[in-house]
C-alpha cells in the first residue's frame, strides 16, 4: 500500500462520499488522501485531468475507491454536473470539500483591473456560492444532512501588499457560510471553513522564485515552519466526521499561529 494513503484504524468516513474541488494539488490533494484513508469514496473535481487523474490512481492503489471528473467551478453547469454525476454514480453525497481557487493577479489595486477582480472573485467566491448551493440542494433531496468544507484564508482576516482581491474574496467567505449554517443547521448540514496560514502548495509557490521568500514567515510562526498541504488537508477531512458534528459556521484558523498578534 503506498505511504501517501496509510491505513487507518479509524475509518470514520466509512461508507461516505466526498467531493472535494481542486483535488489534484495542494491542500485538495492532501485532504482527498486524508478521506480515502478514512474509508471515503473521493470524487476529485479539478480543471486538470491529468492532475486529478493521479490523485485518484493514488487512492485505487491503496485499495480506496476514486472518481475523477474535470471541473472549473467558475461554471455553473460545471458544477451542476459534478454533483449529477457523483450521485448517479454512487448513489448519495455526504460532504463536499470546496477548495478551487486561484491567486489572480497579485498586484496593488491601481495595477489590476476589472478583469482581475472578476476572475478571482468568479472561482473563489461566487464558484463556492454555487457548489454550495447544489451540495444542499443534494443533501435536501436524499434527506440527509452533510457537511461542507470550504478553502478560505488567513488573509480573510490579515493581508499582503497586492492581496486586495484574494483577500476580498475570502473575507466575503467567512461571511458567506455563518448565513448559511443557520440557514441549514435545522436540516442537519454543517458548513465550516479552513483558513490556511502560509503552506508550501504549488499556489503558493507560483508567487515565490525561491525558499528564502518563505523565511520572514517562518521567523512570526510560533510553528517555526511554513504549513505542509497535510496540515491543512487533514484538518478539512475531520470536519467531515462525526467527531465534528457540533462544529458550524466557523473559520478555523489552520497556520501554527501565524497571526497571533503581539511582538516576536
Amino acid at each position: 500500500m503506498p505511504d501517501s494513503i496509510p491505513t487507518s484504524s479509524a475509518r470514520r468516513l466509512e461508507d461516505h462520499v466526498a467531493i472535494v474541488t481542486g483535488g489534484g494539488t495542494g491542500i485538495g490533494r492532501a485532504a482527498a488522501l486524508a478521506s480515502a484513508r478514512d474509508g471515503a469514496t473521493v470524487v476529485l473535481a479539478g480543471r486538470r485531468l491529468a492532475e486529478i487523474e493521479t490523485v485518484a490512481q493514488e487512492i485505487v492503489a491503496a485499495g480506496g475507491n476514486a472518481l475523477p471528473v474535470p471541473t472549473d467551478v467558475s461554471k455553473e453547469d460545471d458544477i451542476r454536473r459534478l454533483i449529477e454525476t457523483t450521485i448517479d454514480r454512487f448513489g448519495r453525497l455526504d460532504a463536499a470539500f470546496n477548495n478551487a481557487g486561484i491567486l489572480g493577479n497579485f498586484a496593488p489595486i491601481t495595477e489590476q483591473t476589472s478583469d482581475d477582480f472578476d476572475a478571482v472573485i468568479a472561482t473563489n467566491l461566487r464558484g463556492v456560492w454555487l457548489s454550495i448551493k447544489y451540495e444542499i440542494e443534494a443533501f435536501l433531496a436524499q434527506g440527509t444532512g452533510g457537511s461542507i468544507i470550504n478553502t478560505s484564508s488567513w488573509l480573510a482576516k490579515g493581508a499582503l501588499a497586492g492581496s486586495s482581491s484574494y483577500s476580498a474574496s475570502k473575507g466575503a467567505l467567512d461571511a458567506l457560510i455563518r448565513a448559511v449554517a443557520i440557514e441549514y443547521g435545522p436540516k442537519g448540514i454543517r458548513v465550516n471553513n479552513i483558513n490556511p496560514g502560509i503552506i508550501d502548495t504549488p499556489m503558493a509557490r507560483s508567487g515565490w522564485t525561491d525558499d528564502s521568500a518563505f523565511v520572514p514567515f517562518i521567523e512570526h510562526t510560533p510553528a517555526k515552519r511554513v504549513g505542509q498541504p497535510d496540515d491543512a488537508g487533514d484538518v478539512a477531512a475531520w470536519l467531515a466526521t462525526e467527531e465534528a458534528r457540533f462544529i458550524t459556521g466557523q473559520s478555523i484558523l489552520v497556520d501554527g499561529g501565524y497571526t497571533i498578534a503581539g511582538l516576536r
